[in-house]
């Protein structure tokens, strides 16, 4: 429909209103929704789980001593936005204005939080002065993060007259109707896409020619860094893209028709040198060769600006045919200012690599999933440090004192442009990148106040960027194995840096040169290097991603002499732990030896399991840890304290288990965030409770939020993990036979064949118990010598020396090639311990569905059961109860989703209730009746 009003008669209505908030709030917002042709709020209901979209939402605070209060939301809708209104008294641009802009804003995050968790938070915060300004803030994750501006921190203020602006009420009309589609990671996704596929093709193109990959990445690198740099004016507009457009069609469209007549009979165009157009390799070396000295450039005829860097110091240009160039001039012809980095260098890694170049169209990880560790890794703890700093400064505006003021503000931006952010495994840089543009935000925000203040000469933007003093990428630093993925990491944090450069700054170039080397990514082992543990560079947070590589791959992976030395540099990392958790005890280590002030790492969900636990249980209990050396340094005790201990680790953020993408295959995983803060302490614990496909990338998740100290097991409450075997338990429980040997299993009519009373027992497997029986036995010599074997049952030890001994003959362990004709693992304590029950209880180790039930001692268990030597039907009823069941949950470990039973863990830990004998006889006859 067409609205009612017109942005001016909006503007003029309303520009010189001043009755208070009560009085013009909601007028106001209906007729800004009016001018934006969006319905306006609905009757308000009693129950407010109706009342999606309406003034006056009520909503519950709860408070840290058990107490709540209400408050009232000024306007909103779901899954869109809070809006909260105010009628200022000062004037636009004031400190006392911004002060109370600032307040409301806060108050506006308030009642985000105290929404009810099956709603969501919205992705949006409307800060309304009515009549003057609106001012817009996005968290699109949605995950409890902070209200950053939107778009930015230069725009995200709106005042009146810019409604006449169709672009400014279009944006306030998708915050109204589709908020999530200005999402810039959505907006951006399809171009980035697109434009990694075109260069992938000309990839494979280049090295089926017999190009190296190495430099097929250099050469593409280079070209789509002219692309970004012509979009972004840092070279004229569509200079590069018509360069190569000029290779394609040299001449005028009739002289190209006389060339190509003229030469008919030698069958190829002049303009063409083995099928290349002959000018693109020395026109192209010309233009980068200039663009790292700046200058004038005689291929785009134009004064340049000084590049520098490493990226132009080699011009190496390879020849591409007209098709191939045409790839790229598609390829240009994409907004690179829409280029979301953190999806473009995933994607441009798989492009430039032969090996993944299958994975392109798989998806990517996406933002919100790396925002999730990297907020309360990263930005949090620097927005609280902000928030006080800020109250700080306002307060000495407020009282007359501006120079007190800049000069808090300038300590804490100087200390900014100085915090250094370690991702050591960086792969191709998502992690630092969107770490970078949350410092931008937050860089943006502390000039503004700075400017709001009062700005002197040297608080400006471009001063203060031109003497090196702003968030740059020299602050991000990175380790990666892979020669073409660190090369991209450089390449994306520039592009990220310039493109947040220009959203701010306009068309102001930055200074000179625009690329520096910083020798921030460096190729290299993150673990260990010449089988010392490698040292990591200095840095105040460390944040990232370590290969997904478990125990029982490493040696595949890696070989078996890197593993080697790798256990031997560790000697404090068990040897059945995973390879992330190399990383995981480094940062643990450098957070505990105070050289760093967080780490938040991504592991598999196996972190939380007794073989990566231990890793874990070492750093938040020190006295359980041998100090070893960091970085050249040993850990030592405070000698101001007197301390002998050794500073302890807590878990300030965990989500135990969490979807992921792994990058390598898009394939779907499951991960554990883990965020490591020095000191005891308690930290904040998310659990995932739904996973929605939105048709976008990855899955939505819904976040339950609970906070306490958390333990190893990623829990938080009870100290499960923590609990120790006991003597009570002790020499109870064990596995089963592990045969070495299918051969010692017959079937009846197997059986009928060999002696009678040769050694055969009834076997059982898990299958067997949490399905029908197979009914098959076990030839079971355990006791016996060979040559006893041979002349007292005959048949028996041919058949065994037949089916075993050849299996065993091939096994690398001597008992087992020796002992062919007993199992590999005959269970001498299992079988003393049943020795003189008549029965015994047995659950399968890895089970869907936990189940415990009574086997005849005669029964020969597999090696895949947990036996427990009990026979009275109060020990099974205990084991049958969800008490169990829930300890054993918390307790034991995973195997894709089904819990394993592990008996260090669940049995041997678990503390018998000591009941009446009238309840101990009621809960064995309830055992027996099942």
């Amino acid at each position: 429909m067409t609205p009612q009003v017109t942005p001016d008669t909006f503007i003029t209505r309303w520009q010189h209103a001043d009755g208070s908030e009560l009085a013009n709030a909601q007028s106001f917002v209906r007729e800004l929704c009016e001018l934006l042709d969006v319905p306006v709020p609905d009757p308000a209901r009693a129950d407010t789980r109706d009342n999606a979209y309406v003034f006056e939402r009520r909503v519950l605070f709860k408070h840290g001593d058990g107490s709540s209060s209400e408050g009232r939301i000024d306007t909103y809708r779901r899954g869109a936005f809070v809006l909260e209104s105010k009628k200022l008294k000062q004037a636009a641009q004031t400190k006392g204005f911004d002060d109370g802009m600032q307040r409301a804003r806060a108050q506006a995050e308030s009642y985000c939080r105290a929404l009810p968790a099956e709603e969501g938070r919205p992705p949006f915060l409307i800060v309304v002065d009515v009549g003057h300004v609106i001012e817009l803030y996005a968290e699109f994750s949605r995950s409890g993060a902070t209200y950053t501006t939107f778009p930015d921190p230069r725009s995200y203020r709106l005042k009146l007259a810019d409604l006449r602006d169709d672009a400014v009420r279009a944006r306030l009309r998708q915050i109204w109707l589709e908020p999530l589609s200005l999402d810039p990671a959505k907006i951006s996704a399809r171009v980035t896409r697109d434009i990694s596929e075109r260069l992938a093709k000309v990839a494979r193109d280049l090295e089926s020619a017999g190009h190296a990959a190495e430099d097929v990445a250099g050469f593409l690198s280079r070209c789509l860094f002219c692309m970004f740099a012509e979009d972004v004016g840092l070279l004229p507009k569509r200079s590069f893209t018509e360069l190569l457009q000029s290779f394609t069609h040299p001449v005028g469209a009739d002289l190209v028709r006389d060339v190509l007549h003229a030469n008919q009979d030698r069958g190829q165009s002049p303009l063409l040198r083995d099928g290349v157009p002959e000018q693109f390799i020395p026109l192209l070396t010309a233009l980068w060769r200039d663009m790292d000295v700046g200058g004038f450039s005689v291929a785009l005829r134009h004064t340049l600006p000084r590049f520098n860097g490493k990226l132009f110091k080699n011009p190496q240009v390879l020849a591409l045919s007209r098709t191939q160039i045409e790839h790229l001039i598609d390829a240009a012809k994409a907004d690179w200012t829409l280029v979301e980095p953190a999806i473009f260098g995933t994607l441009l890694e798989r492009a430039l690599d032969p090996a993944e170049r299958h994975a392109l169209g798989a998806e990517y990880t996406p933002r919100p999933y790396v925002e999730r560790l990297i907020l309360p890794t990263v930005i949090e703890p620097l927005r609280a440090e902000w928030a006080n700093v800020k109250a700080a400064a306002l307060l000495l505006a407020n009282e007359n004192k501006p120079e007190d003021a800049r000069s808090t503000l300038h300590v804490f931006h100087h200390r900014l442009c100085q915090i250094r952010v370690l991702d050591p495994a960086c792969g191709s840089a998502n992690f630092l990148y969107v770490t970078l543009e949350h410092m931008k935000r937050l860089e943006g925000e502390v000039l503004d106040l700075l400017e709001q203040i009062g700005s002197t000469l040297g608080d400006t933007q471009i001063r203060l960027e031109s003497e090196g003093l702003t968030v740059d990428p020299h602050q991000f630093l990175g380790l990666e194995l892979n020669p073409r993925a660190a090369a991209v990491a450089e390449l994306v944090l520039w592009i990220g840096y310039l493109q947040w450069h220009f959203r701010t700054r306009g068309n102001a170039l930055p200074p000179s040169p625009i690329l520096k080397d910083f020798k921030n990514i460096e190729c290299r082992d993150a673990v260990l290097v010449e089988s010392q543990p490698a040292a990591w560079p200095q840095a105040d947070f460390i944040v990232g991603n370590p290969p997904f590589i478990g125990a029982s791959t490493m040696r595949a992976a890696l070989g078996d002499a890197y593993v080697d030395t790798l256990r031997a540099a560790y000697p404090n990392v068990p040897d059945s732990a995973d390879l992330v958790m190399f990383w995981w005890h480094k940062a643990a280590l450098l957070v505990r030896a105070g050289h760093v002030q967080r780490f938040g790492l991504i592991t598999t969900n196996s972190l939380k399991q007794t073989f990566n636990r231990r890793v874990v249980e070492q750093h938040l209990n020190p006295s359980t840890v041998r100090p070893e050396p960091v970085e050249g340094q040993v850990i030592h005790p405070s000698t101001s304290s007197g301390r002998t201990d050794v500073l302890a680790l807590h878990l300030a953020y965990a989500i135990p288990d969490h979807p992921w993408v792994d990058s390598a295959d898009g394939a779907a995983v499951r991960i554990a965030m883990t965020v490591g803060a020095p000191g005891k302490g308690e930290g904040v614990l998310q659990t995932v409770t739904d996973e929605r496909a939105t048709g976008g990338e990855g899955l939505e998740v819904t976040l339950t939020e609970k906070r306490g100290v958390i333990h190893a097991d990623l829990s938080a409450g009870a100290n499960v993990a923590g609990a120790g075997a006991l003597r009570a338990n002790e020499n109870l429980s064990n596995r089963g036979l592990q045969l070495f040997g299918g051969g010692f299993i017959v079937t009846p009519d197997e059986r009928a064949a060999l002696e009678t009373d040769a050694p055969i027992k009834p076997y059982r497997n898990g299958r067997d118990l949490t399905d029908r029986p197979r009914g098959v036995l076990l030839i079971d010599l355990f006791g016996h010598e060979a040559d006893e074997v041979r002349r007292r049952w005959p048949a028996t030890y041919q058949r065994v020396l037949e089916t075993v001994k050849p299996e065993r003959d091939k096994n690398n362990r001597a008992s087992y090639r020796d002992n062919w004709w007993i199992f590999g693992e005959p269970r001498k304590v299992l079988r003393a311990q049943l020795a003189h029950l008549p029965r015994y209880i047995a659950t399968v180790e890895t089970a869907k569905h936990r189940v415990f039930q009574f086997l005849d001692a005669a029964i020969a268990p597999d090696n895949k059961l947990i036996c427990i030597a009990l026979d009275d039907g109060y020990a099974l009823g205990v084991l049958s109860s969800l008490v169990h069941a829930d300890w054993v949950l918390a307790q034991g470990s995973t195997l894709e989703d089904r819990p394993v039973y592990v008996k260090s863990r669940c049995f041997e830990t678990f503390p018998f209730p000591d009941p009446s004998p009238e309840q101990r006889a009621r809960i064995a006859d309830l055992a027996e009746q099942l």
